[in-house]
């Protein structure tokens, strides 16, 4: 399996796609909601796509299983993280953190994991993004947020993204489709998230919260149909390209997240978060580059 650029091309977009509708969730007035109601339309979609290209084999549905378990996780502390700090802040740690705990678990493994192995480049794009996001983490939230809990829920996130990506790595190869696993996922994993937050809100704050999720579906059915996209291309990818390569590309995404942060969210872009957001980049596109 090799990086080829038709595959780069396809995971950029997905990146792109990515960063829009973590854009999305933060612009939103409540942070919570909008991710379960993404999630939860993902169910409707999803159940759409199974009727035209049925379900997956037997095999991945264990892996699906666990994927969905973890992507919980995944929601409650991205919801978090974007409660508490910066787009620009929290999600180059999240997705910047996630390929170096990956590259960490694939060599630790020895190969028993995912039979791959890391290079010389691949390490120096790990040292890039760990300094990158050192830079980034500590640079200054804008008015209003709490630094310290964004940075907690943000590292969080990139340990729970790590697991999901090594598994749907398995999972979706497999599986033997790609378009096939992801539709079966978005099926089965809104709900368990959407029905967690509708619990916490409580008696009297459930009205509101509808009245909520009525006005911003149709801007969060955008938001699905990019969620979907760009898993379902990076899940293709991955039975294309070796899946380490594949998740630190997919991250060039915290480029398109800090321009939309400071260009349409209007949030603060210091020298410090510059050098930050370079650093990853660079480790990320070094990544890229490795033999793979």
């Amino acid at each position: 399996m090799t990086l080829t650029w038709p595959v780069v091309a396809a995971v950029l977009f997905a990146a792109l796609l990515h960063a829009s509708w973590n854009a999305l969730i933060k612009s939103g007035s409540d942070t919570a909601l909008d991710t379960a109601l993404i999630h939860v339309l993902g169910c409707v979609v999803g159940a759409a796509l199974l009727a035209v290209v049925g379900l997956p084999q037997r095999a991945a549905w264990p892996w699906l299983a666990a994927s969905v378990t973890v992507h919980v996780g995944y929601y409650v502390a991205l919801a978090g993280a974007y409660r508490h700090g910066d787009l620009g802040l929290t999600y180059p740690i999240m997705r910047g953190t996630g390929p170096l705990l990956v590259a960490f678990v694939l060599a630790l493994s020895g190969g028993a994991i995912i039979d791959e192995t890391l290079s010389l480049a691949t390490w120096l794009g790990v040292a890039g993004i760990s300094g990158g996001v050192l830079l980034v983490g500590l640079s200054p939230s804008s008015p209003g947020g709490n630094h310290r809990r964004a940075l907690q829920f943000a590292l969080l996130n990139a340990c729970i993204i790590a697991s999901y990506t090594i598994i749907d790595g398995i999972g979706v190869r497999a599986s033997g489709n790609a378009l096939q696993y992801v539709a079966l996922l978005f099926l089965i994993d809104g709900v368990p998230y959407f029905l967690l937050v509708m619990h916490r809100r409580g008696a009297a704050a459930r009205p509101a919260a509808w009245a909520h999720l009525r006005k911003r579906w149709p801007v969060a059915l955008m938001g699905t149909l990019a969620s979907l996209g760009s898993y379902g291309i990076a899940l293709w990818a991955m039975t294309r390209a070796p899946v380490a390569a594949v998740a630190a590309l997919r991250e060039t995404s915290v480029l398109f997240a800090v321009l939309i942060g400071t260009l349409l969210l209007k949030e603060s872009f210091g020298l410090r978060r510059a050098a930050g957001t370079a650093c990853i980049v660079a480790g990320v596109m070094a990544l890229r580059l490795a033999p793979t």
